[in-house]
């Protein structure tokens, strides 16, 4: 993420110097090629107008508030989604707190006390089925008129189609990563799906067979398919590394526990503990399953390091925004 590029958490005042901006507005849960069209309008609106450009997002998601008994599947949580927008070419993304006070703020006061209030907008960018306010009260023509009134421009943006036609949401793409499609996700999202967390302690059973692992806690919402993967492995200093993963409860070596995200890469001997680390996820290999013994586990690991290798030794970036996640490349 670029120095000057900021991220508002919270109440936090926004810097005087963004006041004037072009904002897209919307949740942006994966920053994918849908919500690349909104974002990508908004940045060229900002350098027509030498403008600062800005990104307003909802932070917890508002279905997670509404529905709390229905943990959602998040893409990008805010730092990831930061890092994402900071690639892009934004200056600051401003993190509104969605909570329920927050959900009963009518249309017009998100209006005046959020979009000219805090931010001081000049344009603002959205879909074309943006709502907001208390029940939804506010669409695409309140805010026009809005902006007509409080003195700002508005740009409303058509859903964004795939090659087949098929309008790209974030629904649709944690449906594809729910049934380990993570290379046709990777289509939608326009960049390889990817997760980042803390390097935590094991069991140390991979190094006992060769296969030393690097083990990550990935949050409960994650409803990636249980299986393996052919990974790129990112470390802190920015370093990339070829491997492949293993997500899911690990049956052959134990019957429960929490699912673990335990990558084998490539080449590589280190302490990677208390690191904090991505995955990149480039194809999927094989369904979790359960052996009969270490040896066959072993020789099934050397047969998923082969095809993982060869899978990724063939891979090309999807997007700048690709090159940048998943290749090491500024």
């Amino acid at each position: 993420m670029g120095s000057a590029f900021q991220r508002v958490t919270g109440v936090d005042p926004v810097n005087p110097a963004l006041r004037g901006g072009v904002v897209a507005i919307g949740n942006f849960d994966g920053v994918h090629r849908g919500h690349r069209a909104v974002l990508e309008r908004a940045l060229a609106e900002a350098q027509r107008r030498d403008a600062p450009a800005l990104v307003l997002t909802f932070d917890p998601h508002p279905r997670s508030v509404f529905r709390p008994d229905a943990p959602m599947f998040i893409l990008t949580p805010p730092p990831m989604k930061a890092r994402l927008l900071s690639h892009l070419g934004f200056q600051a993304v401003v993190e509104q707190p969605f909570t329920k006070a927050f959900s009963q703020l009518s249309a017009d006061a998100f209006v005046i006390d959020v979009l000219e209030g805090r931010l001081g907008i000049s344009h603002a960018v959205t879909g074309f089925d943006f709502h907001f306010g208390k029940g939804r009260q506010g669409g695409p023509a309140f805010l026009m008129e809005a902006g007509e009134k409080h003195g700002f421009g508005v740009t409303l943006v058509d859903a964004f189609r795939d090659e087949n036609t098929e309008i790209v949401s974030s629904s649709r793409i944690r449906g594809l990563l729910e049934v380990g499609d993570v290379a046709e996700a990777a289509g939608q999202l326009g960049y390889r799906y990817t997760v980042e967390a803390e390097i935590v302690p094991g069991q140390r059973l991979g190094r006992t067979l060769g296969f030393p692992t690097a083990n990550m806690v990935l949050p409960d919402n994650v409803a990636l398919k249980h299986g393996i993967y052919a990974v790129r492995f990112r470390r802190a200093d920015g370093s990339i590394h070829d491997g492949v993963a293993s997500f899911g409860r690990r049956p052959t070596v134990t019957e429960s526990g929490a699912p673990l995200l335990e990558t084998y890469v490539f080449d590589f001997s280190g302490d990677l503990y208390g690191e904090f680390c991505s995955v990149s996820f480039f194809g999927f290999l094989r369904g979790e399953q359960k052996f009969d013994g270490l040896e066959p586990l072993v020789a099934q690991m050397k047969r998923d390091e082969e095809e993982a290798r060869a899978l990724l030794s063939a891979t090309i970036p999807l997007s700048a925004l690709d090159l940048a996640v998943a290749f090491g490349e500024a």
